[in-house]
């Protein structure tokens, strides 16, 4: 069953998919790694060539700290955000670095230790406190954390970098400054919200949230909220954050009230929202007693697949949620890649996997191990995550026959059928054929968001995962399920980000963007360039000062 490939003249031994996968890994612990930030922007080396059109910064974010003094996160999501700008102008690049200055990143700072909470690290009490107020303190719910370090955002015109409590952080995105600290909850009632808005063509801004702690009574229910485009209202009169006019558009109820799901994003099209409850669950009860119980945030999550999946149906214009109950088997995503409407359907795509039990095994000593037999054993036991799609018929009602296969769309294999009244059963299509199995499944999905975001579309773009982190980047075609791929040994990209040419006509015409760390190899990472249409290189900038594996990250484009 073992057979080889040749990428780039190098022969990379592959199994076949029934087999276990035996790679020896190469130690990858400079990705985890703390350094030390680069404000002031520094040349580049460039090889090949940097296209002449491409004016703007590359934008990332991520985790770039992850000790103070003696005192150790756990997780890898936990590390202090650090913010990149890759600026490009004129076929030259020069990359800058900031630390965001969050309040965690002050405070742990100013104490030399840990002392706010993250998802996967419990702060502990003040040494220096006597033994009575260390104890009544493990009585108190942690702050959230305002250690924004998953994505840049953007809200009436202003960049925000986000993660999933609710605070966010607006910055400067030319010198990376960071600026005021804004809370959800003084402009709406909502606590958090996912670090994966989407933007509708008119410049509003869409997202999912959780409700305050005042309006969870009984039951829990998921928000989608809108914020206006900056047009809609006066202009600001001076330099502050603006979420004024932000407003909840539904409000979904959970089906397990007690027991909400987790979620990272949600699907939007030209005229709905879906929100997909998927089996990873959130204990509320071990929520408010984790503090006492010495548990970090994530372990009160759980992956409970006696739930189905069920996908929630809202008009976005009117808010109104369909009475129709969709469901599918139970699934995990994290990132959606797009999603359209034809011919009485709502065509979804996304990335996949059947074991939520993925986001709590990214800590940081499972990610540090060593080379070979162990960072094998623990990356066969990830879950692949796969691109799916499925398809919700629109327009069913008392006349919708039952145990029929309502997908009238012929290019599609999703089935959708009506198994009673006003509920209708899901299965999904395989997006890709047997060829992405080589590259171990895929993440990170990117389009080109501005032309063709809640549109038919043909091509999205990824990274594929035959190592714990992302070796390869990928452009699929979702008409035809080819792969073209871009792979190095030992050079680890980060998410693509499509870029258009200037005057583009076709889907594809542009550039694709990506960070590559190179772990083997000291001060050698590197912006590659590649042809969108082609997918082969054009030119890399290379760095020479280390970074660590980020996140998500956006193009800014420039005047």
């Amino acid at each position: 069953a073992i057979r080889y490939k040749y990428y780039c003249g190098r022969s990379v031994i592959l199994a076949a998919a029934s087999c276990v996968v035996f790679k020896l890994f190469p130690f990858v612990a400079p990705l985890v790694s703390s350094i030390e930030e680069t404000p002031d922007p520094i040349p580049t080396s460039i090889k090949g060539t940097i296209p002449a059109w491409i004016n703007g910064s590359f934008l990332r974010n991520g985790p770039g700290k992850f000790e103070f003094g003696k005192d150790r996160y756990t997780h890898w999501f936990d590390g202090m955000a650090m913010m990149h700008r890759f600026h490009i102008s004129e076929g030259n690049v020069t990359y800058s670095s900031r630390f965001l200055r969050s309040d965690s990143y002050v405070q742990n700072s100013e104490k030399n230790r840990i002392v706010v909470s993250e998802f996967g690290t419990l702060a502990m009490p003040d040494p220096c406190k006597n033994i009575f107020a260390r104890f009544f303190s493990r009585f108190q719910m942690p702050k959230a954390t305002d250690n924004a370090s998953v994505n840049f955002v953007k809200y009436k015109g202003d960049y925000y970098v986000s993660t999933e409590t609710n605070y966010m952080r607006r910055v400067d995105p030319q010198s990376l400054e960071t600026k005021e600290k804004v809370d959800w909850s003084q402009y709406i009632a909502v606590n958090s919200a996912t670090a994966h808005p989407h933007y509708d063509r008119e410049g509003a801004t869409y997202n999912m949230a959780t409700p305050t702690a005042k309006e969870v009574t009984n039951c829990f229910f998921y928000n989608i909220i809108r914020v206006p485009a900056p047009a809609e209202e006066e202009a600001a009169t001076e330099d502050s954050a603006d979420l004024n006019g932000a407003k909840v558009i539904c409000s979904i109820r959970a089906a397990e009230p007690r027991k909400p799901s987790y979620y990272h994003s949600f699907v939007m099209s030209e005229n709905y929202i879906v929100f997909i409850e998927q089996p990873i669950k959130l204990d509320l009860l071990k929520f408010m007693l984790y503090r006492i119980q010495g548990k970090s945030f994530h372990k009160v999550m759980t992956w409970e697949p006696q739930y189905e999946t069920v996908f929630h149906l809202v008009n976005r214009h009117t808010g109104k949620e369909s009475k129709v109950k969709y469901q599918a088997a139970p699934m995990f995503t994290l990132h959606q890649i797009n999603a359209y409407e034809d011919n009485g359907c709502l065509v979804m795509d996304m990335c996949c996997g059947d074991d939520g039990e993925v986001i709590g095994d990214f800590t940081l000593e499972n990610l540090r191990r060593d080379s070979g037999k162990e960072m094998d054993k623990f990356y066969n036991s990830l879950c692949r995550n796969l691109p799916r799609r499925y398809v919700l018929p629109l327009n069913v009602d008392e006349k919708t026959p039952l145990d029929q296969n309502l997908v009238t769309l012929h290019y599609c294999k999703a089935t959708a059928k009506q198994t009673k009244p006003g509920q209708v059963y899901m299965t999904h299509e395989e997006l890709h054929d047997d060829e992405l199995l080589q590259y171990g499944g895929l993440e990170f999905p990117q389009i080109n968001y501005d032309k063709y975001n809640g549109r038919p579309y043909r091509y999205f773009y990824s990274c594929g995962f035959g190592h714990v982190f992302s070796d390869s980047l990928l452009k699929m075609d979702v008409h035809t399920k080819e792969l073209k791929v871009w792979r190095y040994p030992g050079l680890f990209p980060s998410e693509p980000v499509f870029v258009a040419s200037p005057n583009a006509v076709e889907e594809d015409d542009g550039v694709v963007l990506s960070v590559i760390i190179t772990p083997r190899e000291e001060k050698s990472t590197f912006l590659l360039v590649l042809d969108a249409k082609t997918f082969t290189e054009l030119g890399r900038a290379e760095v020479p000062v280390n970074i660590p594996y980020g996140t998500h990250g956006v193009f800014n484009v420039m005047g």
